[in-house]
């Protein structure tokens, strides 16, 4: 091979566009890749991320995945995988998957625990007021405070409408401190609580009837809808995918929803997630404030369930074991597990988890119905 010959191979090939930006993103995604695997931190999205973050960094312009059609040429494998998320398909779609995985009879027997899932979207709209005091404008600023609902989803949903520059950084952030909960949480609940409080049995659920749980569904799609239409899209798909699983008669659409349909959006959404994350957008000190905020975010929304618990107690026969409140966050059942393993290590034969459950899933409403309020204000 002569020297030309070289040269044409050798500016053709990624290694002419290579930059030290690139080769921190290959670095980040396969640090992502590592802990997916070795620490077993939410691998079914870190590995997908994790590996769209290499696919996009390997120099777009001589692999080309990213370059959008144009008239004499198609587009990128991964730019047309990347419309689902930004058109907003995906999203909905893992609600359906969700809804048919989510038992929310938890909730119906002791709707009281709805506040605490409530009261835990204060880490959203506290974190959008300092978003926006801090510099972001205020539709960024919507788009990083739903980080603090602990919703993948969600947070990717309203980024892919107000922010699709910081899509990326927002969605990562997002799962990053999902994944991060069992170390978050429990410092939060124990600070914020004292011992005896974590030693309050709570009493056993009452038994939740098919017609309730059929009607549950039904019910919040509607009553949704007509409070906040913006919101419909999320919670109508997560409500489909219930009422698919609690109707009884519906058995294989349900199966299709919660494992093909969810399994398969999820390794696309996340692919499109990690493809995002070039180098020339991620790497920015923009990026750092919102995984700072995302932080920020999180730690309210725990400290705000906790302290709204505690609250209820003050005028409740039945008192609510506080640490119920931190798992009003929408990582469900995370949270809620959490929960349980921070109980216990105060009384081994304590059980929360199903009351835990309860703004658990309410949570799961809760951040989608904020993503609805910004949807509708600002628009």
């Amino acid at each position: 091979m002569d020297f030309s010959n070289f040269l044409a191979f050798f500016t053709n090939s990624g290694f002419a566009y290579f930059t030290w930006q690139h080769i921190l993103m290959l670095f980040i995604g396969s640090i992502l890749i590592y802990i997916a695997i070795v620490k077993h931190a939410e691998p079914l999205l870190l590995i997908p991320i994790g590996f769209g973050i290499i696919l996009a960094n390997i120099p777009p312009e001589v692999t080309g995945l990213l370059n959008p059609p144009t008239s004499n040429q198609v587009g990128g494998l991964l730019w047309y995988i990347q419309r689902g998320m930004f058109l907003g398909i995906y999203p909905p779609l893992i609600f359906l998957g969700i809804g048919a995985l989510t038992d929310f009879s938890y909730l119906i027997a002791d709707p009281r625990l709805i506040f605490l899932g409530a009261a835990a979207q204060v880490g959203i709209f506290g974190t959008f007021v300092v978003a926006n005091l801090i510099g972001f404008n205020i539709k960024s600023a919507a788009s990083i405070a739903i980080i603090g609902g602990a919703d993948g989803p969600t947070s990717i949903y309203l980024a892919s409408r107000f922010s699709p520059e910081l899509l990326a950084v927002i969605a990562i952030a997002a799962y990053s401190y999902i994944a991060l909960i069992p170390i978050l949480q429990p410092p939060v609940s124990k600070l914020l609580t004292s011992k005896d409080e974590r030693k309050i049995r709570m009493k056993k659920m009452r038994h939740v009837s098919r017609k309730e749980k059929i009607i549950f569904p039904i019910a919040t799609t509607i009553v949704v809808a007509l409070l906040v239409p913006k919101a419909l899209s999320l919670v109508g798909l997560l409500m489909l995918g219930n009422l698919l699983k609690e109707s009884g008669v519906t058995k294989r659409l349900a199966e299709a929803a919660s494992r093909f349909i969810l399994d398969s959006v999820t390794i696309l959404l996340m692919l499109s997630v990690g493809s995002t994350a070039r180098a020339d957008l991620f790497l920015k000190p923009t990026s750092l404030k919102i995984f700072l905020l995302g932080a920020v975010a999180f730690i309210i929304a725990m400290t705000s369930g906790i302290l709204f618990a505690k609250l209820m107690n003050l005028f409740s026969k039945n008192k609510i074991n506080p640490l119920i409140g931190a798992a009003g966050v929408s990582a469900v059942p995370d949270s809620a597990r959490v929960a349980q393993t921070v109980a216990q290590s105060e009384d081994p034969s304590n059980f929360i988890l199903m009351h835990a459950m309860g703004p658990n899933v309410a949570g799961v409403i809760g951040s989608a119905v904020a993503a609805g309020v910004f949807l509708s204000i600002l628009s």
